[in-house]
């Protein structure tokens, strides 16, 4: 029976490798995480040890792939990272590369939907302002608002913005969103109304709060820039869980500290570490966060889940799910 090399490529501990293996005794799974580690801190010997391996794999299950490895895997056929984001992935070798490309759409829905909601609430209900008032021991008194029948407006509905639109509307918030393939104006489950990207100019002028749940491609980057953010608002704010380069930087930083919009919450940045000298550390009107809104306790297992279902898909000739378009970028 001829075997399958899959090459585990992340620190996702014994439980998920034996997990893989289970799948079906036709799989030899090898876990390189502490090789790829060594190899990134610049340790030849184990540079030379993962050659060896990534010159046998079919398969990597990976979320931090190591360099050049298109060049070092010659009989590679199926790369699942664990990740939704793959810009990070697609120079040209990979885009060129026969492999297929599969990510982990649908895992963060819940976490990030959650963290969607939670910056909402922070906002309406003066969170920053709470904490303020703490440090400072002072016992200043306001008036909060709330979310129910304020508007949201969601800029990508893949499976992130599907679970932002399922939870505002537990709010009872009004839903508005673009979709890419909306051909005109129309309805979805949990959305009021879905825009054609071409009308995203209304979804701004009507929302509260405008969340960015979108891919970064080239077409995306710095698609959210000075004309959308004029758009908005000026008691409406930002959320951006996508990636940091949809946004122009600059220019957000100029709309926050000139009030041309109430605030942002931001989980992503252009840069990442944020660097310490940004403005955005210092502007009373942003909740800002480390790119931790996808987290949770059970993270690798349920990707581990998600590649073992894929696996099954490989080993039985079935599509995989979540096949990256490389050419588009998501």
């Amino acid at each position: 029976m001829e075997s399958v090399n899959v090459l585990v490529t992340a620190a996702i501990g014994d439980q998920c490798i034996q997990q893989i293996g289970s799948v079906s005794p036709k799989i030899r799974v090898t876990n390189v995480s502490d090789l790829s580690r060594a190899e990134r801190g610049g340790d030849s010997i184990s540079k030379e040890k993962l050659d060896a391996l990534l010159a046998e794999a079919e398969v990597l299950f990976s979320f931090r792939l190591p360099r050049n490895v298109i060049a070092r895997s010659p009989k590679l056929k199926w790369i699942q990272v664990m990740s939704a984001g793959v810009d990070r992935f697609l120079d040209a070798e990979m885009v060129e590369s026969p492999a297929i490309l599969t990510n982990i759409s649908g895992v963060h829905a819940t976490p990030i939907g959650e963290f969607v909601l939670e910056l909402m609430l922070m906002f309406v209900k003066q969170a920053p302002l709470c904490f303020q008032l703490k440090q400072e021991k002072q016992w200043g008194r306001f008036t909060a608002t709330v979310l129910r029948s304020k508007t949201v407006g969601i800029v990508g509905m893949g499976s992130i913005g599907r679970e932002v639109a399922r939870l505002s509307k537990a709010f009872g918030m009004r839903v508005l969103a673009t979709r890419r393939s909306a051909k005109r104006v129309g309805r979805a489950r949990y959305v009021d109304v879905v825009f054609p990207l071409e009308q995203l100019q209304q979804l701004l002028a009507e929302s509260d709060f405008v969340v960015l749940a979108l891919p970064f491609t080239p077409e995306t980057n710095k698609f959210f820039g000075e004309e959308e953010l004029r758009a908005m608002r000026s008691t409406a704010y930002l959320i951006n869980i996508a990636r940091g380069g949809v946004v122009d930087e600059e220019v957000l930083i100029r709309a926050l500290d000139e009030y041309w919009i109430a605030g942002a919450g931001l989980d992503v940045f252009a840069t990442e570490p944020l660097p310490t000298d940004s403005r955005l550390w210092e502007l009373p009107n942003v909740i800002l966060s480390p790119h931790v809104s996808g987290g949770m306790e059970d993270y690798t297992i349920e990707a581990t889940e998600l590649f073992s279902e894929n696996l099954r898909r490989y080993l039985d000739g079935k599509r995989l799910l979540n096949v990256v378009d490389k050419k588009k970028g998501y």
